[in-house]
């Protein structure tokens, strides 16, 4: 199976216990591990669970139905998806990933845009990291063991680093050392076309 965060997280819930889809998206929303993967949409966890089990790497354990709703199956990790999460961990945590975030691609079109458009938009940015390390800071329940907040403390070094080049290059667009005009534009490109 092709590793994704979703997979290695429904993986780890089951480790630690059997479970219904239903409380595998509560546990990952109240440990703030919907920071880390997409699960806005209920199917999305669904979906990659049917991938697990088809893989054999989860399975189909009891269905158990409380008063007033529906059945609900509880899954459960296999031997081979324990050794698969095991084997995905030693692959991830020693070679970073190519990713392909959004925010590298729009900064190599910045200059489609006007220096002072960049700056209003990045001092916009500016605000938002900051909201998001404010939260991430805020969420951490007082006596859990910082090995148990690791993803977030990564989360929010790497929002600070963000943060501080952001404001750098905000200093670098107000005090004119970053600036940019069609002309100049022009014969940089020029220059590299031909």
């Amino acid at each position: 199976m092709k590793r994704s965060p979703l997979a290695m997280l429904l993986l780890a819930l089951l480790v630690e216990a059997p479970m219904h889809p239903y409380r595998m998206q509560q546990v990952i929303k109240e440990r703030g591990q919907d920071q880390l993967v997409n699960v806005a949409q209920r199917n999305s966890v669904y979906q990659a669970l049917d991938r697990l089990v088809r893989e054999g790497l989860a399975r189909a354990g009891e269905t158990t139905r409380e008063a007033g709703r529906p059945e609900r199956t509880v899954y459960e990790v296999t031997e081979e998806g324990a050794a698969t999460l095991r084997r995905w961990l030693l692959e991830m945590l020693p070679a970073p990933a190519r990713e392909f975030p959004e925010f590298p691609v729009a900064l190599s079109f910045l200059a489609m845009l006007s220096p002072a458009e960049s700056r209003e938009l990045l001092e916009r940015r500016i605000g938002v990291v900051a909201e998001r390390i404010a939260a991430i800071d805020a969420q951490a329940p007082p006596g859990l063991p910082r090995l148990f907040l690791l993803e977030d403390e990564y989360r929010a070094a790497m929002l600070r680093a963000e943060l501080d080049w952001l404001r750098a290059v905000v200093d670098d667009l107000e005090n004119g050392t970053l600036t940019w005009n069609r002309a100049t534009i022009e014969k940089t490109l020029a220059q590299f076309q031909g």
